[in-house]
């Protein structure tokens, strides 16, 4: 006899196939979300190692701002903005150096936060998959055993086809239930090192970035002495 997961679906008890639905939901929407932050994530991490190059290599901080290609997508760009938007606005301001300095510091490591919240969004729906799905797969299993043995009751008979439909939905929902949790589990964990290293890339690029920041104060308070 052929073993059919809708005909077993279709002959489950209603809880079950609630049970079901929702797992499967789950597993739809978790791999919308994977699906999404490979592409997402490996963009960020591709423009970030490519835009570090560039911007270290540009002679001074104007061309190295315009080497990131003005790219919204790119995490660097975004930090490289608030870098650009305090260092004009303490210049035009009269500014000490020092303040123009620490100022655009702060922005920074504000760009690099706000950029690792992004690329973190939707994570928290792999986590709370892997976490729950089993535990609702379980509450399947458990449910299934129980209507097994209510058959056996109502029946007063333990013959295998009292049991096998109660035993049959119970393996199912755990079945599912781990298939579900098992590939947002790998994926949660894997887009973790992924964003860790891109971290890691802003924060190099934020101490880049003030160091240009230094050397274009230092250039203009010496052509200030020079006056």
């Amino acid at each position: 006899m052929d073993y059919n997961i809708f005909s077993v679906f279709a002959s489950a008890s209603l809880v079950a196939q609630i049970i079901m639905v929702i797992l499967i939901a789950l597993s739809v929407l978790s791999w919308t979300v994977i699906i999404g932050k490979i592409v997402s994530l490996s963009s960020a991490e591709r423009k970030a190692t490519a835009g570090i190059t560039r911007f270290a290599e540009a002679p001074d901080l104007r061309q190295a701002v315009q080497s990131l290609g003005g790219d919204p997508s790119s995490p660097l760009y975004a930090v490289a903005q608030h870098g650009v938007r305090e260092f004009n606005n303490g210049k035009e301001a009269g500014a000490d150096e020092g303040v123009v300095v620490e100022t655009v510091r702060r922005a920074l490591n504000q760009g690099v936060g706000l950029e690792i919240d992004r690329l973190h969004k939707n994570l928290s729906i792999l986590a709370t998959t892997a976490n729950t799905a089993p535990f609702i797969g379980l509450f399947g299993t458990v449910w299934g055993i129980m209507t097994s043995f209510h058959a056996i009751g109502q029946m007063k008979s333990a013959s295998l086809a009292t049991v096998a439909p109660g035993i049959s939905e119970a393996l199912i929902a755990t079945a599912i239930g781990l298939a579900v949790a098992v590939p947002a589990t790998i994926a949660y964990n894997m887009f973790l090192g992924k964003l860790d290293g891109i971290e890691t890339r802003l924060i190099n690029f934020a101490g880049i970035f003030l160091n240009r920041v230094q050397r274009e104060v230092n250039v203009h308070r010496s052509r200030g002495n020079d006056r």
